[in-house]
């Protein structure tokens, strides 16, 4: 088993408290409210979203992926701070035994927030990946998803 890690950062105009809440604590019910084109829904088949809870992220018809199980490995409110694996489903694409996500909220300078994420993909096998293609697709997801819940809270500052 191989490990191939990949650095991003996102800077957005909302302050890490309620990027965090909204994203990551609220994320569950909110972003399949926000991008239905993208996510259908989420469940949570064992736990409610602490640490070992194991969740069924849907996604929505027309999507390349149909389904993933996402297990919570930690939570830390106070320092902004969620790691997660994708450990079942077709974006694993019979290529990855696991995806793991260590994301960070900070402050960034002009009172917004900086996400910085860092993801590990464990290959079966001898399988290699292709940077390029990760780094591709990484950028899209998180673009979509943060920009998009940037636009809602934008739009509805007194919701969080």
């Amino acid at each position: 088993m191989g490990v191939f890690t990949y650095q991003s950062e996102i800077v957005t105009a909302i302050p890490p408290a309620k990027m965090f809440k909204a994203c990551i604590l609220d994320g569950d019910t909110l972003i399949p409210k926000i991008v239905p084109q993208v996510f259908k829904s989420v469940e949570y088949l064992e736990g409610n979203g602490e640490p070992g809870s194991i969740r069924k992220v849907t996604f929505a018809q027309g999507n390349q992926f149909n389904y993933m199980k996402q297990k919570v490995e930690a939570l830390d409110k106070e320092n902004f701070e969620y790691i997660y694996s994708v450990i079942e489903g077709d974006p694993l694409m019979n290529m990855l035994d696991k995806i793991t996500y260590e994301i960070k909220l900070e402050a960034s300078p002009g009172g917004g927030s900086i996400c910085k994420t860092s993801s590990k993909y464990y290959t079966i096998g001898d399988i290699e990946l292709k940077e390029e293609a990760i780094k591709a697709g990484k950028e899209k997801v998180s673009g979509v998803l943060f920009k998009s819940i940037e636009a809602y809270l934008v739009a509805n500052p007194n919701s969080y």
